[in-house]
């Protein structure tokens, strides 16, 4: 059963409190705040035989089959490989196994995480399902971007909002999750993962602070005709895609931001802001909005599992950075 974090209790209270549930939920919400926790709980305790209040009791033959992952009338879906789509194939096993009768006489209950990992063609063989599943069956969806789905999936669906926690709860969660970490370094952690406090600790585990501060040095270095792009888009090899066009869209609206207000105050972290406030000064507007054009829709490229080449990306990415100061 996925742990029960804090700041869920009055989201599980609305959520397995309902005295009638609904054939399919949608959770969604930022990355990084227990929506697979929060699912999984929920899932064991539509599962359970003999539930306790709005808990499964973890000792009846379903409860052990599902914490031995053998349940009969469990179906997870999931990307055969990380980062990459739900294939429609795999949507087609989802759909045979709904139709199916449940073996321990009960529920039967899918989970789908993420959906918008589906493309149009898995999302619209699923949609038979969403609208009318199969004898007592519960599907539970997690969205990390909601947006991002067929309006179709989401009408068909009760929507249950999975807001981040308070930086107050995720500094006191990442206290006892970190606690070798110190509490700056863990407000720096949380900051990286936009408040969510379990993306937080990843970034942890993975060293993603080190890796910032390693392309913000390769940035720099780069502006100074120091490297060029080619040979610093190969050292980025370790980085992912995402954090690298999150922080350059991030820098490129702080830009925006600046040139439009000159608020010092809205320069962003510490770390970049003297680089962010220097390319604001130098940098043409037509410029700056040109490149935020650009970097937002490779982002959704890459979000949206594309087949890029990477380092081609890069360097066109690093090429347009350096000639950001002066005019044209």
């Amino acid at each position: 059963m996925g742990e029960v974090y804090p700041w869920q209790v009055t989201l599980w209270q609305q959520l397995a409190g309902r005295r009638q549930h609904a054939h399919a939920y949608l959770l969604h919400g930022p990355v990084g705040i227990g929506k697979r926790a929060l699912a999984e709980r929920f899932m064991a305790s539509l599962l359970c035989l003999k539930p306790n209040g709005l808990e499964a009791c973890g000792t009846c033959k379903a409860c052990h089959l599902l914490a031995a992952g053998t349940h009969p009338d469990n179906f997870v879906l999931e990307p055969e490989e990380a980062d990459k789509p739900i294939k429609v194939d795999q949507v087609r096993e989802l759909v045979n196994f709904v139709v199916q009768t449940a073996q321990l006489g009960g529920r039967k209950v899918v989970l789908v995480e993420p959906t918008e990992a589906m493309n149009i063609n898995a999302s619209n063989a699923l949609l038979k399902s969403l609208e009318e599943p199969a004898g007592d069956t519960v599907l539970l969806l997690i969205s990390h971007q909601s947006s991002r789905l067929l309006p179709t999936v989401r009408s068909r669906c009760v929507q249950q909002a999975c807001p981040l926690p308070s930086t107050e709860q995720s500094l006191a969660w990442l206290t006892q999750a970190l606690p070798e970490s110190s509490e700056a370094a863990r407000a720096e952690l949380l900051r990286l993962a936009a408040g969510s406090p379990l993306a937080a600790v990843k970034m942890h585990e993975q060293g993603v602070p080190a890796q910032r501060a390693q392309v913000i040095e390769g940035v720099k270095k780069l502006l100074k005709q120091q490297i060029g792009p080619s040979q610093l888009a190969e050292s980025w090899n370790a980085i992912s895609l995402q954090l690298l066009f999150d922080w350059f869209c991030d820098w490129a609206q702080l830009m925006l931001r600046y040139q439009l207000t000159t608020d010092e105050q809205g320069l962003g972290a510490d770390d970049m802001r003297k680089v962010v406030q220097y390319l604001a000064e130098k940098t043409p507007q037509r410029k700056v909005l040109q490149i935020q054009d650009w970097l937002l829709a490779q982002r959704q490229k890459v979000m949206g599992k594309a087949n890029l080449n990477r380092v081609l990306l890069l360097e066109a990415l690093l090429v347009q950075w350096a000639s950001l100061p002066g005019p044209g």
